[in-house]
């Protein structure tokens, strides 16, 4: 099998999730990919976001996430030699992403201007917040609540409920991921690179699909309901067994429901009118939710699951992260770092290509500045003497 991006190089100067992540991706379809990191802050500021029980060194499991296949190399933008051997690393590269408020990239000459004179090829993405013109600081908590998400999550008892996962960010990772990709193939039609700007706030909005859509269309502001679904009864809602277990349905049509009833014994319902339609169904979604809740109380989860997935109903118990990944699926995209086999990570691109190798054994996530001395020596040729002076 190819690996697709073996001759594909990544100047990483973005920082915390979206841009790493579009690293990773790479890296794990072959591509190099050196992370540049800011001397003055110890490198990415995601290396301090760390549990009460994580060690006390520059690798957390937050940076650990997203920062699998690199190489680390310390560099200060403001310092004139180190900005000169970033110039020279960028001219060499494919690819190079930044996150830089909006201005910043021109105050540090790394704009895009600027550095498509150095390499005209050069693929140029750069992550915003809030769109170019915008310089408001965001971090995923924020753009969750400009986009909608925050509202829309939770309960009316709750209130608004951030994600526990840093969404707008993973959504932001594919829009560049896809964008560098359709650059790649204009570079290999046309010969020329390309400037990519996506921001947090329209990835986010662009994300909300049938919630867009309820207010667009359906004229209806969503509102937030739990795990319920606002088109869709019963769908995404947790029922509790006899054996305390949550279980989730997702029933996406009347034949699914039709089964449902059979399997809980409340097969009239499938022809009660107030319940045989999809549509009725959302119109009486609390007395529907109370049937079955009653009846779900009286089954054991493991018996109920093993049914309802024979009649292809769609359903699932409710896992914490042990049970995820006790999963064989999870088992199977799982990372172990080279010679360091407590570190353990998920791949960040899991679809398979028969012709291309999505690889696994990639470098584990790099320490501040591990490989800048190899770097500078296998990059550009420079001598222990001149490396020396670099990083004094």
């Amino acid at each position: 099998m190819n690996t697709i991006f073996k001759n594909f190089k990544v100047i990483e100067l973005s920082s915390v999730l979206a841009g790493p992540s579009v690293g990773m991706f790479f890296a794990e379809l072959g591509a190099d990919i050196i992370k540049v990191e800011n001397p003055k802050t110890n490198g990415d500021v995601t290396r301090n976001w760390k549990l009460p029980n994580e060690n006390d060194d520059d690798l957390s499991s937050y940076f650990c996430s997203v920062n699998w296949g690199k190489k680390s190399i310390g560099l200060d933008f403001c310092n004139p030699a180190h900005y000169e051997i970033l110039i020279k690393l960028i001219s060499k590269a494919d690819l190079v992403t930044v996150s830089f408020k909006p201005g910043d990239d021109k105050k540090l000459k790394l704009d895009y201007e600027s550095i498509s004179k150095i390499n005209p090829k050069i693929i140029y993405a750069h992550i915003t917040g809030f769109g170019l013109n915008d310089e408001r600081t965001a971090f995923d908590a924020v753009m969750q609540a400009y986009a909608g998400f925050t509202y829309i999550n939770g309960t009316k008892e709750s209130g608004p409920i951030k994600m526990p996962v840093a969404l707008i960010d993973v959504l932001a990772a594919h829009q560049i991921k896809e964008a560098v990709l359709v650059s790649y193939i204009n570079r290999l039609i046309n010969n020329e690179g390309s400037y990519i700007n996506c921001s947090l706030l329209q990835s986010g909005i662009s994300s909300l699909v049938n919630q867009s859509s309820n207010y667009l269309v359906g004229k209806t502001i969503p509102e937030a309901v739990g795990s319920d679904h606002p088109n869709i009864v019963p769908y995404g809602t947790t029922y509790r067994t006899n054996d305390d277990k949550l279980i989730v349905l997702a029933v996406g049509n009347d034949k699914q429901f039709m089964n449902l009833c059979g399997v809980l014994d409340i097969i009239e319902l499938s022809i009660d009118q107030k319940f045989s339609t999809n549509h009725n169904r959302v119109k009486n979604r609390i007395e529907l939710n109370e049937i079955i809740s009653e009846k779900i109380a009286s089954r054991n989860s493991a018996e109920l699951i093993g049914e309802l997935n024979e009649k292809k109903i769609p359903a699932a118990l409710v896992l914490n992260m042990k049970e995820v990944f006790e999963q064989k699926q999870a088992e199977e995209i799982l990372l172990e770092g080279n010679n360091q086999k407590e570190l353990i990570g998920v791949k960040s691109f899991c679809a398979n290509i028969d012709k291309v190798e999505n690889k696994k054994d990639l470098l584990p996530p790099p320490r501040f500045n591990q490989h800048g001395k190899e770097i500078l020596n296998n990059e550009l040729n420079l001598n222990e003497e001149e490396i020396n002076k670099i990083f004094l």
